[in-house]
């Protein structure tokens, strides 16, 4: 390979880790040339990736004066087109001392053939330098073989999607059938229900199918006793008719919800400039105020049923009070940090808010949790509350939609004793009268004065927030990190 000769470029690169080095050093052997300062051109790589050159710099203007006095001791490193590769601070300095000429190294590579290769060159060159973290990131990106990096990473997508497990056989089925005109009246019901709901949506079928009991519909249009009941049978057809409905597009998928099999979805993107605009639109916009701070009791919220939490999460959101949800009893991981926040507030007392069934389980979750926390926990001062379903609820409002106490949950027989054999689930209750109901709770519970108190200084809060995030907004739109 002839030192100085184009052919030192190879056209088709093999991913050698040496080649960069060699071409370096076969630049350092190129004949000097003579360039008319004003023929050169600073990189617009350079200023992306390294802070841009300050004339007024004091040491530019140093290095100016040592131009001056001694002449440029180190030739810049240039293109066959002009492109400066090393020597930014070096040219400027030139151009304050009023050079008109001054020598080069010309390097056997044009600016506009291969810019990628300009690039690394441009790393390499300014390795030595010292440098922001912010130049070191972009650094970082220019110096990764692209091609090195992608072969590694497909190797490993490889390697992660390999199954030793025997593939699931997919058997022909029947193709699920269409809404047909006899179950008209009951879709109908069903998107009435969802229209008057629109704010707690999404819901879960079993709300659907309480709220369908209060006024029922006909299940088959043809047959005018086939009424909605709260039977098995009629709850599988509402299942399968919000399936056919979803599936159809009659109803949105996103309208029903199952809380009790979550999935988890990871917050991707495509790039690092996606991700840096998400984070400052998002800087500091998560901020709430502890408005129960100046409550004389630590107050939290208890709830058996996962499906419940969107309609409580709108009323504890508002308050800034805790809530736990749980399928059932609750475990003792929850109750641990229940009291460890109590700890924490430094209050005297500690108030729980019971939401559960009107059945055996919903009446022995609210004793079970409050004796844990006593016991287990050694949380002396504690009052529990149980919210709602109470048999005063169930009686005020005659509530009709009851189903049967199952014999082998736990406190059956102190239940059936007390209350007979009937039960009731907290479907039952329409949501904004659960609402009303927890809202009227801890409205009689809590110092008023103190919890606007609070709100009034949460608004000044927003404000001072406002302010400082518009200025780290500007500062942070500024620093350019490779967009």
């Amino acid at each position: 390979m002839a030192s100085g000769s184009s052919k030192s470029v190879p056209g088709d690169r093999d991913g050698d880790s040496s080649e960069l080095s060699i071409f370096i050093g076969s630049i350092a052997e190129t004949r000097q040339h003579r360039f008319l300062v004003s023929e050169l051109r600073p990189s617009p790589e350079n200023d992306r990736l390294y802070k841009p050159v300050d004339p007024d710099d004091p040491e530019i203007q140093e290095l100016s004066n040592s131009i001056i006095e001694n002449g440029l001791l180190e030739p810049i490193v240039v293109t066959r087109d002009g492109f400066i590769i090393s020597g930014h601070r070096r040219f400027t300095a030139c151009k304050l001392a009023c050079l008109e000429e001054i020598e080069c190294r010309v390097a056997p590579i044009r600016h506009s053939d291969e810019p990628e290769r300009y690039v690394a060159l441009l790393r390499e060159y300014n390795r030595q330098r010292e440098k922001t973290l912010a130049e070191q990131i972009r650094e970082g990106i220019v110096s990764a073989d692209q091609n090195k990096a992608f072969i590694k990473l497909q190797s490993h997508r490889a390697d992660i999607s390999k199954l030793d497990l025997e593939g699931i056989t997919i058997r022909k089925r029947k193709p699920r059938s269409r809404i047909s005109k006899a179950k008209q009246p009951m879709l109908d019901a069903v998107l009435q229900i969802l229209h008057e709901m629109a704010e707690f949506l999404p819901t879960d079928v079993r709300r659907i199918h309480y709220e369908l009991l209060n006024d029922p519909p006909l299940v088959h249009a043809s047959k005018p006793n086939s009424h909605y009941r709260a039977v098995k049978a009629d709850y599988n057809n509402l299942v399968d008719l919000l399936a056919r409905a979803r599936i159809e597009g009659i109803i949105p998928m996103e309208a029903i919800d199952d809380e009790t099999r979550p999935i988890t979805i990871w917050n991707t993107f495509n790039s690092p400039q996606p991700f840096i605009r998400h984070e400052i639109d998002d800087f500091m916009t998560g901020y709430f105020r502890d408005l129960m701070q100046s409550q004389p009791h630590h107050i939290e919220c208890v709830c058996e049923k996962n499906t419940i939490r969107k309609i409580l999460q709108q009323v504890l959101g508002y308050y800034r009070i805790p809530l736990t949800t749980g399928r059932g009893f609750s475990s003792l991981p929850p109750r641990r940090d229940m009291a460890e926040r109590f700890l924490k507030s430094g209050k005297d007392r500690l108030v729980v808010l019971i939401v559960s069934d009107f059945d055996p389980s919903g009446q022995e979750i609210a004793h079970s949790f409050a004796a844990s926390m006593v016991d287990d926990f050694d949380v002396e001062c504690m009052t529990a509350i149980k919210v709602a379903l109470t048999h005063k609820q169930v009686k005020e409002r005659k509530l009709e939609h009851f189903v049967e106490a199952k014999p082998n949950a736990q406190g059956y027989k102190r239940f059936i004793q007390k209350y007979g054999k009937k039960a009731w689930e907290l479907e039952a209750l329409e949501p904004k009268d659960l609402q009303q109901i927890l809202r009227d709770s801890i409205d009689s519970i809590i110092d008023t004065k103190a919890f606007n108190y609070e709100l009034h200084m949460e608004k000044t809060d927003a404000r001072q927030l406002k302010a400082i995030n518009q200025q780290v907004q500007e500062k942070l739109t500024e620093c350019d990190l490779g967009e």
